[in-house]
C-alpha cells in the first residue's frame, strides 16, 4: 500500500519563490491521490495566498490554511494536526527541490531504516544565485560558517541526531513528543527535534532527501536572520539547559570580547594608557582574522572566482548576528 504523505509548508510573504517550490512538489513522481500539501500562511500581504489559491484550483491536493499566529512553529503545528499523512515532511516556501523522486526517497528511507524521523542536508546553493548569495552559500557551508555538529551541509547517510536537520516524521512522533512550542519565533525546529532525540526515537539522515535553500540577498538580511537564530538559541537553552555546549556560547563570547577590545582601544587612544592590555586582548582577534582570511583564500582557490573577497564580511555578520541575538535574548530585550 502506498503511504500517504503530508507536506507541511509554513510561510509568510513568499510570493517570489512559492510558485516554483510548489510546482516542484506537485510535479513529484508519486501518485497524486497519495499526498497533500498544506500551506499554513502567516497572514501574508504580498500575494502569497492568492498564488496558492490559484494553484489549488488546478491541484486539489494543495490546501491553504490561515495561520493567524504568523509564527513558523504555529504553522507547522497546523499542518501536523490537520494532515492525513502516514509521513509528514516540512518544506519551506523559498527552497529548491532538486529531484522529482523526493517523495519516493522519503518512503524508502522510512521503510528501510525503521526510523520515526528523517534528517536531510539543506545546503544554500540552488540555481540562479547572485554572487553575494553564492558567497553566503560557500561561507555558511564552511567549518567557520556553521556549527561543527551540524549535518545540514554534509553528505552523511545513516543514523544520527535529528537536532540540526530533522525534517520528516511519522505520525507516531506527535503521539510520543507532542507538537512544536509556539512560544518560539526561531529555533522552533531545533527545540522540537531535541525532544524527538530525548524521547529515544530514531532518526536517519540521507543525502537523497536534500532540499536547497535560497540564502539572504544582502548583508543586512543575513545579519537579521542570524540575530533571530541567536535569540532562538537562548530560548532553547532556557528550556533545555542540559543541551548547553561550548559551541553555542562561542558567538556571544566573541561578541562580548570584541566589544570589550574596541572599548579598551578607544580608552587607550583617548588617554595614551593601557596599550599593553589592548595588545594582549587583541591576540585572539588577530587569530580570528587570520582564520577568516585563510578560509576566504581557500574558497577563492576552490571556487575559482572572486566572490571569496565577500566571505570575511559574511562570516563576521553570521558570528556577530548569532552573538548579539543570544545576548539580546539573555537581556530580555
Amino acid at each position: 500500500m502506498t503511504p500517504f504523505i503530508t507536506i507541511v509548508m509554513p510561510v509568510r510573504n513568499e510570493a517570489r519563490f512559492i510558485r516554483e517550490t510548489l510546482g516542484q512538489l506537485l510535479d513529484q513522481d508519486y501518485p497524486a491521490d497519495c499526498f497533500e500539501i498544506i500551506v499554513a500562511d502567516g497572514m501574508s500581504d504580498d500575494g502569497t495566498p492568492e498564488i496558492v489559491t490559484e494553484l489549488g484550483r488546478r491541484f486539489p491536493q494543495l490546501k491553504l490554511v490561515p495561520n493567524p499566529k504568523r509564527l513558523s512553529s504555529a504553522g507547522r503545528n497546523l499542518g501536523f494536526q490537520h494532515g492525513r499523512g502516514d509521513y509528514f515532511l516540512v518544506v519551506d516556501g523559498h527552497c529548491f527541490i532538486p529531484t522529482s523522486n523526493l517523495f519516493k526517497h522519503l518512503v524508502d528511507c522510512f521503510r528501510d531504516s525503521g526510523a520515526d524521523c528523517l534528517g536531510r542536508p539543506q545546503p544554500q546553493d540552488p540555481p540562479g544565485l547572485t554572487p553575494f548569495q553564492r558567497a553566503v552559500a560557500l561561507a555558511r557551508g564552511s567549518r567557520l560558517g556553521h556549527g561543527g555538529d551540524s549535518l545540514i551541509y554534509g553528505e552523511f547517510e545513516g543514523f544520527a541526531s535529528p537536532v540540526s536537520n530533522g525534517a520528516a516524521y511519522t505520525r507516531r512522533v506527535f503521539e510520543v513528543v507532542g507538537y512544536l512550542d509556539e512560544e518560539f519565533d526561531a529555533a522552533e525546529d531545533v527545540e522540537f527535534n531535541y525532544r524527538v532525540e530525548q524521547s529515544g526515537l530514531l532518526c536517519y539522515t540521507s543525502h537523497r532527501l536534500t532540499v536547497r535553500y535560497y540564502p539572504r540577498e544582502n548583508l543586512q538580511g543575513l545579519f537579521c536572520q542570524m540575530r533571530r537564530y541567536g535569540i532562538g538559541r537562548w530560548r532553547f537553552l532556557c528550556k533545555h539547559p542540559k543541551a548547553l555546549t561550548v559551541n553555542q556560547l562561542v558567538p556571544s563570547l566573541f561578541t562580548v570580547g570584541l566589544a570589550t577590545f574596541l572599548a579598551a582601544t578607544a580608552v587607550a587612544l583617548c588617554t595614551g594608557h593601557g596599550w599593553t592590555a589592548v595588545a594582549v586582548m587583541g591576540v585572539p582577534f588577530a587569530l580570528y582574522a587570520a582564520l577568516v582570511l585563510a578560509e576566504a583564500a581557500r574558497i577563492v582557490r576552490s571556487d575559482g572566482g572572486r566572490i571569496g573577497v565577500l566571505v570575511p564580511s559574511i562570516l563576521l555578520a553570521v558570528h556577530l548576528g548569532l552573538g548579539i541575538g543570544f545576548l539580546k535574548g539573555a537581556l530580555g530585550r
